[in-house]
């Protein structure tokens, strides 16, 4: 008897491949491998952490800044085309720090620039694919999709702690922009396709036509979704939990040194963190297509908040390492969030723009809690202060997840015929 196996859906593949361009995109390098390169730049350039800090500071606000323009141009010319522009821009612009990056205000001017481009090979640019890619198993999808951000942060701290004590940090730099023109850019550029429609396919795979479309175009305008209330409970609580988990994850590696545990174990912790970070992708996004999203950053945000309190008063390593993994889960959670409850209380219809002014006020908070924690250590001596407050700051952003109510543009429910096909708006 003949086997009928149906074909893996396209939009794995899809999947797949953003998770490859996220894993070779600036986030790795740039956002959590920043813990590393922070004790680096302090003995080269002989300055404060602050000071180190204000470049990630500055990165940050230039992505931020970037963003909704980022957004708007992807709504409007596709992300496939942005991002392979923008990920050949970040390769050579990696490639140039052997010979750009002599001062301190090199390397604010090295950040600030990569900031312009790496939003090209970013969540945004790859979110706004999948989401469109995938219906009633985007929390899936875009797991997968993050997951490429957990590898690197699991992957790169302790290799790029390596390669700076080998050859050198620029030309740790350096290796990562020739994997990304070497190995992202040829990937990205054969296997991503804006949309299922390109292929002749529908999203999640369904095998019949419908007899509308309507949802792919279906939600607010940036002006509309910037006058509703959920949109602005989901900006305060991504500005308050983005800034405690940057804040600590960007931190750790010192945090741990100043306890006399040695660079490379402290780099380890940072590894784990990431780990935390996969686990957390891995997890939460599942869990959003089952639950009531809300509800899952409400769980997410609360180990976050317990996690920052165990790293401010817990004296052992064993309670150090616990209290990242802990803030690690929440940061992974978080990134999953943020186009997930995005697309459900905004919809496509310009989910880029308005995922684009999301994830900006996520980056300038981490932009800002990186560098508070840092002054916080400079006037106080020590971490606790900084991360005291950031824990009632985690707190308070799990009392607003909870003050979302229901989904505007829940997940379709698709029966055996096209006229079954409509949205559930209603808590689960």
């Amino acid at each position: 008897m003949a086997c009928n196996r149906q074909p893996i859906f396209y939009g794995w593949w899809v999947a797949l491949t953003a998770a490859l361009g996220l894993f070779l995109g600036s986030a790795p390098i740039f956002v959590f491998s920043f813990s590393v390169f922070l004790n680096v730049f302090i003995q080269e350039f002989h300055v404060t952490r602050a000071a180190v800090s204000l470049a990630f500071t500055l990165h940050n606000l230039v992505s931020a800044l970037a963003a909704p323009l980022a957004g708007r141009l992807i709504d409007r010319f596709g992300a496939r085309r942005t991002i392979l522009l923008t990920t050949a821009i970040l390769g050579f612009i990696m490639l140039v720090t052997l010979f750009f990056t002599r001062s301190l205000w090199q390397i604010y001017l090295f950040y600030i620039v990569t900031a312009l481009f790496g939003w090209g090979s970013g969540p945004i640019a790859y979110g706004s694919t999948i989401v469109r890619w995938f219906d009633k198993r985007r929390g899936l999808a875009l797991a997968i999709m993050m997951l490429g951000i957990g590898i690197g942060a699991t992957v790169m701290p302790p290799l790029v702690q390596r390669l700076i004590l080998n050859v050198g940090w620029r030309v740790a730099f350096a290796s990562y922009g020739c994997a990304v023109l070497v190995i992202a850019l040829p990937v990205v550029g054969a296997f991503l396709k804006d949309t299922p429609a390109q292929m002749g396919l529908l999203p999640d795979g369904a095998t019949f036509a419908l007899v509308t479309n309507h949802r792919a175009s279906s939600g607010l305008s940036w002006s509309d979704a910037r006058h509703t209330r959920p949109f602005w409970l989901m900006v305060i609580a991504f500005f308050l939990l983005g800034a405690s988990v940057h804040a600590c994850v960007l931190h750790v590696v010192a945090m741990l040194t100043d306890r006399g545990i040695t660079a490379q174990t402290a780099a380890l912790a940072s590894s784990l963190t990431g780990v935390a970070l996969l686990l957390g992708r891995l997890f939460s996004g599942p869990l959003m297509d089952r639950y009531f999203a809300p509800r899952v950053a409400i769980s997410f945000s609360g180990g976050a908040a317990l996690g920052i309190l165990v790293l401010a008063f817990g004296h052992s390593t064993l309670l150090a390492f616990g209290g990242a993994f802990l803030v690690g889960l929440g940061m992974g959670a978080e990134a999953d969030m943020i186009a997930y409850l995005t697309s459900r209380y905004c919809g496509l219809r310009a989910f880029a723009e308005i995922y684009g002014y999301a994830f900006a006020t996520y980056v300038i908070s981490g932009a800002l809690g990186t560098l508070l924690m840092g002054i916080g250590f400079d006037r106080t001596g020590a971490y606790v202060v900084p991360l005291a407050g950031f824990s009632c700051a985690t707190s308070v952003a799990a009392v607003l997840f909870g003050l979302l109510g229901p989904y505007r543009y829940g997940a379709s429910e698709v029966g055996p015929t096209a006229g079954n096909y409509q949205a559930s708006t209603v808590e689960p």
